[in-house]
């Protein structure tokens, strides 16, 4: 019964997967190397907008998006901006958004891409308004200092510390660049997206066959490859609820702010992607958890996962990773609460496609597409056992 449910669920999300996939790798080949640095980079509501969606269809991950977000910090690109683009990316995208239409229905699938913008969207502004308060702060206590600075005043030592100062400042420009920070492995992504800029005229020369191949084969390999494991742990987990736990177990309390408290907490420490999470969320959906606290889990994983955080604490600060918090888990229990007054008064269906009544996809699609996805997963597998090997 359980492997039953297991390849069940599988099937269902086939289809929508590689469709999700394909698109993914198609965006991303046709997005150029600065066409996000360009675009992000200024303060203000105008630049965090822009952030929220351009990353929310994107095809990165909890772990791709954090190189990606780096590299956009380093290129210029504000807090605020760079919070809306690290909280959307992971959030959602072309590849979760079609597998949640696969396994929680069309309704799913439509607020989450809106609720993660949204977020998204809050959490920037809230980064940005901490960032000019305290830069507003600094600047007073920075005149007073220089008010009552005797060093730079003084005769005698004007000639040591005002020329160190005035040296530290012509030092200033030489670390805004990426490439030459210290710690290489962590903005390698930044680096390669500077020097790949150089050589925008071949890539602009390509066709859009050259493109969609080049799409295809990223899909194909790099996207499987980061979400093939998670994939399968979060359908297992999905058909072991749907074979062992009993419907409405959770139903007592499941439509309460306190399940939606819970998912935060289960969400934290997780490291998963947006797509890895569906199945799961599918799985807590038919074990009695409400909408809402599906979709907070959905909102509140990828973006809260403890790499994320204490990137956002490193690159950004303590208040801002406050602010962060903030915007993410706030506007995750706001749009869970939406959700589950949404399915009550209008008395929406959120179910996978199998539970309605009439099949969407023909068999043999279902069948072959199914087929596609399980060898492609294989051979990441196989790819990866044989690099421990070696």
């Amino acid at each position: 019964m359980l492997i039953a449910n297991f390849i069940d669920l599988f099937m269902e999300a086939a289809p929508w997967m590689l469709l999700g996939l394909l698109v993914a790798g198609l965006i991303k080949e046709s997005i150029p190397s600065d066409f996000l640095a360009r675009h992000l980079g200024g303060k203000g509501s105008k630049a965090t907008i822009k952030a929220a969606f351009i990353g929310a269809p994107l095809p990165l991950c909890s772990c791709g998006v954090i190189p990606a977000a780096l590299g956009l910090r380093r290129s210029g690109a504000s807090k605020n901006a760079t919070t809306a683009f690290l909280v959307a990316t992971p959030e959602t995208g072309v590849d979760s958004v079609s597998v949640s239409y696969a396994l929680l229905g069309p309704f799913m699938a439509i607020i989450r891409p809106i609720a993660a913008i949204v977020s998204a969207i809050v959490a920037g502004l809230l980064v940005g308004k901490e960032e000019a308060i305290f830069a507003a702060k600094g600047d007073v206590k920075q005149s007073i200092q220089h008010d009552n600075d005797t060093c730079c005043h003084s005769d005698v030592n004007q000639g040591s510390c005002c020329a160190s100062t005035k040296q530290a400042v012509k030092s200033a420009p030489i670390q805004s660049s990426c490439c030459s920070e210290s710690k290489v492995a962590q903005v390698d992504a930044c680096c390669s997206s500077t020097a790949s800029s150089k050589h925008t005229p071949n890539a602009a020369s390509r066709t859009v066959w050259d493109k969609a191949r080049a799409g295809t084969i990223f899909a194909a390999t790099d996207l499987v490859r980061d979400i093939s494991v998670w994939l399968l742990i979060g359908l297992f987990f999905a058909a072991l609820v749907e074979t062992y736990v009993a419907t409405d177990f959770l139903a007592l309390w499941a439509d309460s702010i306190w399940a939606m408290l819970v998912m935060v907490l289960m969400s934290v420490p997780m490291y998963i992607c947006a797509t890895a999470s569906t199945p799961i969320a599918a799985g807590l959906l038919m074990s009695g958890i409400s909408p809402g606290a599906v979709l907070v889990f959905m909102m509140a994983g990828p973006a809260t996962n403890m790499a994320t955080l204490g990137v956002v604490f490193k690159e950004l600060g303590q208040r801002a990773l406050v602010a962060y918090l903030v915007g993410v888990i706030g506007m995750s229990i706001v749009f869970g609460l939406f959700t589950n007054y949404l399915v009550v008064e209008f008395n929406i269906q959120v179910a996978p496609l199998s539970a309605q009544e009439h099949t969407l996809l023909p068999t043999w699609l279902t069948v072959m597409t199914s087929i596609v996805l399980a060898l492609l997963m294989l051979r990441v597998l196989y790819q990866k056992l044989c690099q421990r090997l070696a």
